[in-house]
């Protein structure tokens, strides 16, 4: 069964059941690029549903809207911010017009399902129309900016929540490795000791910088243009409808939202999401940088680096038995080569934008969408499924740091820089250690050796405090 519907274009037969009509059956046939649908992006859903909300709020309170229908309207609002009628938002997230066709969407949702509560048949505009009613003192230009950027706040404080886990993650296994000795490298080749803690332990500092720049983008989205209707200059709006829309979002959402200063330059501009996804570009790119440490540091596990041991996820070959390969690094590395990917698609996207508006917001929220949500279960699943479970190879790391003649670093304040390399090299021509060779020279006594040598003067551990020259004390104090 259907029911027709109609717009300035004609005509068109609508399935009696939906809660969508005739804006969003015609985007529909016009947009099939990802097989993907708004409805499949709850947090979108719910940041559109929670502006629809508003602005019937406001509206209700400048005696504009009646409250028999804003109840309706808020009530159906409210039924969606809690994900209910998601599979009624069948539109391709990829769409011309702006933000237009999810706007009517929503716009047609919230009637038709306002229309039940209040007992009449969906369809039944004459009693609640989705533009006079639902979308009054609005335009998609200032409803979908808004919404979007909800949206994608949402999304950032989860990724937060589980970079933290993965930092969590980290700590964790910093504080177990504190007292595992190994070599420090720089382009790959030894460098000086340092403990596998330490090693860890940047990661996680890694990450909560990361945690701290994320936080900060997400503060510029929280600059609503509600109110600045068309192109900004509230054509059709109340002169209050943006300081009262505003009001009610907070209350909604939690979110510290705010008028923009300049709604004309706000309906325009997409900055704010160009940082954001800046941010998200850094986050990938010192995530995948990680995962490249956990790969090549536990790679082997014979005749590789074999430090650390990843735990084992999956059989490695369909032809090598007994193969195990680092595969949640490797999809996490995958993650990222996305995440830069949308980051460059965002910026086109933003410079694309003429005159008083950005029409290419759809894509720059898809693609915002997916590198926050696909970061945030990266980073959850590296946490859970690898770094929880990674053992070290604490005998290997303690031989290499003894062999290794990175470790003449350590002698050099006592015997000099070339003295230091003349050990270094007779080390790397007969496979003597270091300390061994400063012995034989009569250059130190085993005793100064072992000193110059333990773990806590190669590491910086437990390191004595030493006095400051007295005129630096002064100028530092």
């Amino acid at each position: 069964m259907t029911r027709t519907e109609g717009d300035s274009l004609g005509t068109v037969e609508v399935p009696a059941d939906a809660y969508w009509g005739v804006h969003t059956a015609r985007a529909v046939a016009n947009f099939a690029v990802t097989g993907e649908t708004v409805g499949g992006f709850p947090r979108l859903v719910q940041a559109l549903a929670a502006v629809k909300e508003a602005a019937a709020l406001a509206n209700r309170d400048l005696g504009r809207l009646d409250g028999r229908r804003a109840d309706a309207i808020v009530a159906a609002c409210r039924e969606l911010r809690a994900g209910a009628l998601a599979d009624q938002f069948p539109i391709d997230p990829i769409q011309g017009g702006a933000g237009t066709s999810t706007n009517m969407n929503a716009n047609e949702v919230v009637a038709n399902r306002a229309l039940e509560l209040l007992g009449h048949a969906r369809g039944d505009y004459a009693e609640l129309d989705p533009l006079t009613h639902v979308n009054l003192g609005q335009s998609t230009n200032d409803v979908y900016p808004t919404a979007i950027r909800l949206c994608i706040l949402t999304h950032l404080h989860e990724l937060v929540a589980g970079l933290e886990h993965l930092a969590a993650a980290f700590a964790r296994k910093s504080e177990e490795f504190h007292d595992v000795v190994k070599m420090g490298r720089t382009q790959l080749q030894d460098a000086v000791p340092m403990t596998l803690g330490q090693e860890f332990h940047t990661y996680t500092t890694m990450l909560r910088e990361d945690c701290a720049r994320l936080r900060e983008a997400a503060a510029l989205l929280c600059e609503s243009n509600l109110g600045g209707t068309a192109i900004g200059t509230g054509i059709n709006g109340h002169p209050d409808y943006a300081r009262v829309a505003c009001a009610h979002l907070r209350d909604i959402t939690g979110e510290e939202v705010v008028p923009a200063g300049d709604p004309i330059e706000a309906t325009q501009d997409c900055g704010a999401f160009v940082q954001v996804s800046g941010v998200l570009k850094r986050v990938a790119v010192k995530l995948s940088k990680v995962c490249n440490d956990l790969r090549l540091t536990s790679s082997g596990p014979s005749v590789g680096f074999a430090e650390i041991n990843l735990p084992p996820a999956q059989a490695g070959s369909s032809i090598m038995p007994g193969k195990v390969n680092p595969v949640i690094p490797e999809m996490v590395n995958q993650v990222a080569f996305e995440v830069i990917g949308n980051d460059l698609t965002v910026t086109m996207a933003a410079e694309a934008g003429q005159l008083q508006l950005n029409a290419f917001e759809p894509i720059i929220v898809y693609g915002l969408m997916r590198s926050t949500s696909h970061l945030e279960a990266a980073a959850r699943t590296l946490a859970d499924r690898c770094v929880d479970g990674i053992t070290a190879n604490r005998e290997h790391l303690e031989q290499g740091v003894r062999g290794s003649v990175g470790i003449v670093t350590a002698l050099s304040p006592a015997l000099g820089y070339a003295t230091s390399a003349e050990i270094a090299k007779e080390s790397l021509a007969t496979g003597r250690p270091v300390g061994d060779i400063a012995v034989a020279r009569g250059l130190l006594d085993a005793t100064r050796v072992d000193e110059l040598l333990s773990p806590a003067a190669l590491t910086g551990l437990a390191a004595p405090a030493r006095s400051l020259p007295r005129d630096l004390d002064a100028a530092l104090h």
